[in-house]
Parts: structure tokens; sequence; C-alpha cells
């Protein structure tokens, strides 16, 4: 599973995020063995679309199909629901099966809210990563070969070989920025980046294809170094602008011919979100129990919270806020466009309130969204959050959007911004607190 390209994993290390970033530092703790008493990583069941997926196949429900030159992957997609709009390629040599991936053979990844599906050309197994609603990213793979019962199967040394602290401490997904060389191997003498809504385009996208315009911003995709002495010295006008891969490698065996720059922006703002989610959800569930256990201990009442987990769980909600609320996103300095149809499809998929808006309709001027409050307001995982966690976090929201809340942190956000997105989420998000729904504020 590719570190630069897809998702990494990590048990347990000191968290960090670009600099920037609402949580630079906030997760500093250590976790358990991930097959502790509270999370059960590894022993819980799974419930994430591969696995719902998988009980489908086990009762006979649906039915995988094997088509070349692709193998299982359409059908894979079809059956999760991935639209083909979502493909991006990396040419990056980052991956499980980084022997067979170079700039004539770039990795093809494929996602939806939920799970990232990757393949690579003559590989031996389909790559997944699917969001469990509490127990966070769970990883799978699928043998490319014609066999009568198919299985996605679960890969724990995921966690063991892709080990960072760039997944805030819990099993994640991640997308890198390297220098590559001609070959596609990354040049480990400098730097490489972790790219998220905060990541300027200079540094975003290197070893990827890219498909898009974007004016005179300029990225680290199409391109690669040119002179191993100073790997650092990436000319990114050869990548800029690019419409087609057309004369850059042979395309027919892939699905679609772009990697669409949309599609990247999406996939960067929503990899490091589940990251957040799940850190949160499991900060808050830790910090519940150490309370509970110390509370039993000391002979209080059990809904007794410490100063400590008091601020253990609020900062952990504030940072999830601030980024779901694209509060340090970095600005665009020219219009984007992508090459396929994922724009359209993405916004389309609503909901939308009874002025046609949502939280899905894209800016791509100024910045990525029209209405900055992340369209993962509506995921699974962000529903299965704490009782305390959620609570917290929609009382910080309401604060934020009635304007109860006028600290300077949040000044990105317009009094039409907040107003907007308060009128999209009453109509459209169905657990909200009944104070949200009074007319005062």
């Amino acid at each position: 599973m590719g570190n630069a390209a897809f998702w990494v994993v990590l048990p347990a290390l000191l968290a960090a995020l670009p600099p920037g970033s609402p949580a630079q530092s906030l997760f500093s703790g250590s976790y358990p063995l991930l097959d502790g008493d509270v999370i059960r990583y590894e022993s819980t069941p799974p419930n994430d679309l591969v696995a719902r997926l998988q009980r489908r196949l086990d009762q006979g429900e649906a039915a995988l199909s094997l088509q070349e030159p692709q193998g299982y992957l359409l059908s894979v997609l079809q059956l999760l629901n991935v639209p083909l709009s979502s493909q991006t390629l990396v040419f990056s040599k980052t991956s499980f099966q980084q022997h067979r991936i170079g700039p004539a053979t770039p990795r093809a990844l494929y996602f939806n809210d939920s799970v990232y599906v990757g393949w690579v050309q003559g590989g031996d197994f389909v790559e997944l990563a699917a969001v469990d609603p509490s127990q966070g990213t769970m990883f799978y793979t699928l043998d490319q070969r014609r066999l009568a019962q198919p299985k996605f199967v679960r890969r724990a040394e995921c966690l063991q070989c892709h080990a960072t602290p760039n997944t805030l401490g819990v099993p994640g997904l991640l997308v890198r920025s390297v220098f590559p060389a001609a070959d596609g191997v990354p040049q480990l003498q400098v730097d490489s980046f972790v790219t998220d809504q905060s990541s300027p385009l200079r540094e975003r996208w290197g070893g990827w294809y890219v498909t898009g315009t974007h004016g005179n911003q300029r990225h680290m995709g199409n391109v690669w170094i040119q002179d191993k002495e100073h790997p650092d010295r990436l000319d990114p006008e050869g990548g800029a602008n690019v419409t087609s891969l057309k004369g850059r490698f042979d395309l027919t065996a892939y699905a679609t011919p772009h990697s669409d720059l949309v599609a990247l922006m999406i996939l960067a703002h929503q990899t490091r979100l589940h990251d957040l989610i799940s850190r949160v959800n499991w900060e808050t569930r830790l910090a519940l129990d150490q309370q509970a256990s110390r509370n039993k201990a000391l002979g209080v009442p059990a809904d007794t919270w410490s100063d400590a987990t008091r601020h253990r769980i609020y900062d952990a909600v504030e940072a999830l806020l601030r980024y779901m609320l694209f509060i340090g996103e970095a600005r665009l300095e020219a219009p984007v466009q992508g090459t396929s149809t994922f724009a359209r499809e993405f916004a389309a998929a609503g909901p939308k309130d009874s002025a046609g808006r949502s939280l899905r309709d894209l800016d791509l001027n100024r910045r990525m969204f029209r209405y900055p409050c992340s369209f993962l307001i509506y995921s699974e995982a962000f529903d299965a959050l704490p009782k305390a966690a959620r609570d917290r976090f929609y009382r910080r929201l309401w604060d934020v959007l009635s304007g109860k809340d006028t600290d300077d942190a949040f000044a990105a956000l317009t009094k039409s911004d907040r107003e907007a997105i308060l009128s999209i989420l009453r109509q459209t998000k169905d657990d909200l607190p009944r104070y949200w729904r009074k007319t005062e504020r």
C-alpha cells in the first residue's frame, strides 16, 4: 500500500500535520496497541463498504466479474459505487507493487466518500482502503487471478510496513508529493510533502500525473528531475496546464485517459479529514475510558470529567472543526479546472437545500468550495463520533455559524458564508441539536 501515493498507517507515534494545519502539534500522545480493550482495531469485525460487499458476495447477492485488461477493477468500482471520473494517476515508485509502477505504467487510484481503490497495470492485486465508521481505515487486497470465489483479504501487514506520524497516530490515509527520478524512484535525500487542503499548489503532486488548467500557478506534477545531483531543481513548466496525457505513455490499458486536477484536490482534502475524524473518535473513546477508570478508583460520580479530559476532547474536536471549515486552506491564485466529468458528478451528489445549494458545490476560482464546510459532515464516520465529541462539535459549529464566536481564526468565513452553511445544514442534516432549529440567534 503506497505511502507517497495512497495510504500509510501508524499504530502509535507522534502525529503531525503540514505547517499551518489546525492540528499541527495537537496530537502528541501515543496509543496502546491497536487491539487494546478500548479500540480493538484488529479484532472487531469491520463494517466498511468493502466488508459489506464481501458479505454480499458470500451470500450470493453480488458477483465480481473479470474484464481484461483491468481484471476485477471495473466490477469492484461499480459494486462500490466509485466513479471512474475520480481516476488519478501516480507514477512514483511508492507502492505495495512498486516494481510495476513508473512514468510509463502509473498506478491508478479511484475514490468516493469512504473507499479508495488502487490498480496497477499487470498487478497481482487490486488494493483497497475503506473507512469503517467507528474503527478508522481498513486495508484490503483482491487477487487479480480468475478465481471461482474472489475474496477481499484484510492486510494487517500494512500497519507494519507503513508507519508514519502523518496519519495522526491512527490507521489512515496519506497523499504525498515527492521529487521523482525518470524511473519513478523518489529521491529521498530531499524532503517530500504531505498534501492536504493547506498545501500550496507549488508543493503538490510530485510523482503524479495531473490533467487540468490552473493559470499561472505551478505544481510538481507531470515531470521528474533531470539531475540527481540536484533533485530539488524540478522544473514545473513542462507539467503546467496539461490537458491530455496522450504521448506521455500508453493510455489504452487505463479506464479513462484522465488524472483529474479537481479529483486530486478533493482527494487531498478528504484523506486528511478521514484521519482527523478517526483520531477524534479514538481520542475521545480513550479519554472517556481512562476517565471512567479514575472515577471508579476515586469513588466520584461516573459523569465527572477532569480538566485534562475536557481539554483532550475539546482540543481534538476544535482541530476537526477548523479543518472542516477550511481554516488555513491554501488560496487559489487563478481558477482551476479538471478534464474529466468528476467536478460535475461530484457536485451533483448533493444533498441540496431549498435554494438548490449544496456543501458539494465547487468554487475553484479562489478556494475549493463555494460554501466552506466539508461534505464529509454527512459521512457515516462523522455520525459515528462518540456523543461527547459530536455534541461538542455541533456546539462549536453553531457558535461559529451563528456569529457568537467572533475569533479572528474564523475571519475567512464571511457573514454570507456562515448564513449559507447554516441554512444548508438545517435543511439537510437530520441529527442537529434542537437549538439549531431555532430561528433566533
